[in-house]
């Protein structure tokens, strides 16, 4: 029997070319998604595709309705240009996605559309750790309540961020210290029943570092150290563009880092972890301490007097002796601070720049740069968001 030019040669060059063309239609979509408001210029370079490709699929996509042009601000005065610049995002389909920040003691939640335009937001504080149940259910009447005011559907996809390990293999809590409220239990399942939508769970360091990477900080960064500093210290790596889980999805549990010249006792049952010397509760207590005539709660770690400002260095110096190991391990280009105190207290930052500076290998100092979280205390709730509409079936499929 004659064998014919496909069986002995595989596909022709035009299936070869329709695959091509299928595969960069579909890179694109999510690389849009994932960006929000990007330039052709910027698909090129984060794809790796030449400009005639890119060009030609992101028409194509026009074409169909899944992807607007909108234009971007000018440059303005001055500038050389004052020609706004076009930018692409995907065309809404009607889809809602909730986000859902648990912190240790309060709750943020908004909705969002397929864009990732966000159409409202609450915060309530509750004790997430003692209470997981009750904590759970405000979660999911506070994303009915949203939906209800913004007279929008229920949503077709929710992400929740929880300040605890979250094992890869079924999403759920082992840790016995953090969240002991939570252990053995499995928060999407139990948000998904309340919601009748499908639930997605992640730590909320790393939520955090997905927020930054996509909408903040780290955008055009490639590799960088987010660092939540709360009411708990957690981390999560970006590396070469994409977060790092490690094996188990529990990368980044820096606030146990055993101190030697510390016994503070740490929830975890040790003593002188990092958390238990930095997060926001050790650092006014420590300020509280030195202000025995004021109310705790008026006091600010900005607070302009000489001894906030030593209590605050002293958080920042430890807080850097540990980054300054884990930059001589990584070699990061950023390491960006968020979180209540992270991302709220310049004096914190400057005092792990000072840090690093000192204690890290001259090389890898001179490379990181240490910045606030651009999103503030948003960083976690934006990640959910943004983390949400990605994980979206992408249009026309």
């Amino acid at each position: 029997m004659t064998r014919t030019a496909r069986d002995s040669y595989g596909p022709t060059m035009t299936e070869v070319g329709r695959a091509s063309r299928a595969l960069a239609r579909e890179s694109l979509l999510r690389m849009i998604r994932q960006q929000q408001d990007v330039t052709r210029s910027d698909l090129v370079e984060l794809s790796g595709f030449s400009r005639s490709t890119v060009v030609n699929t992101v028409g194509a996509l026009i074409h169909d309705g899944l992807v607007v042009e909108v234009h971007g601000p000018g440059q303005g005065p001055g500038s050389g240009s004052g020609r706004p610049a076009k930018l692409l995002r995907l065309a809404p389909d009607g889809s809602i996605v909730a986000g859902v920040d648990f912190g240790h003691n309060h709750l943020q939640v908004a909705i969002a559309d397929a864009t990732g335009v966000v159409l409202a937001r609450s915060g309530r504080t509750f004790d997430v750790d003692r209470d997981s149940a009750g904590a759970l259910d405000l979660a999911a009447g506070m994303v009915r309540e949203l939906t209800s005011s913004a007279g929008v559907d229920a949503p077709k996809l929710a992400v929740a961020g929880i300040p605890g390990p979250v094992e890869t293999a079924g999403s759920r809590l082992r840790s016995p210290s953090i969240l002991s409220g939570w252990v053995g239990l499995s928060p999407g399942r139990e948000l998904s029943r309340r919601l009748a939508c499908r639930v997605h769970v992640e730590n909320d360091a790393f939520l955090g570092a997905y927020g930054e990477l996509t909408s903040g900080a780290g955008r055009r960064v490639g590799d960088f150290l987010y660092v939540k500093v709360s009411h708990g210290v957690g981390a999560a790596l970006v590396l070469d563009g994409a977060p790092y889980r490690g094996v188990s999805g529990v990368a980044g549990e820096i606030g146990h880092t055993q101190l030697r010249t510390h016994t503070e006792l740490c929830r975890c049952g040790n003593r002188g972890c990092l958390e238990a010397v930095v997060s926001v509760s050790s650092v006014r207590a420590q300020i509280a301490h030195t202000h025995p005539t004021e109310d705790p709660e008026t006091l600010r770690f900005d607070a302009d007097d000489v001894l906030t400002r030593r209590v605050v260095d002293g958080a920042g110096r430890i807080l850097g002796e540990v980054l300054a190991n884990i930059c001589n391990l990584l070699n990061p280009s950023a390491i960006v601070l968020g979180g209540e105190l992270g991302a709220g207290s310049p004096r914190l930052l400057e005092a792990v720049r000072e840090t690093l500076l000192r204690d890290a290998q001259p090389a890898c100092a001179a490379a990181v740069s240490v910045v606030a979280a651009e999103l503030g205390e948003e960083s976690e709730l934006v990640g959910a968001l943004q983390l949400a509409t990605a994980m979206l079936p992408t249009p026309g499929r």
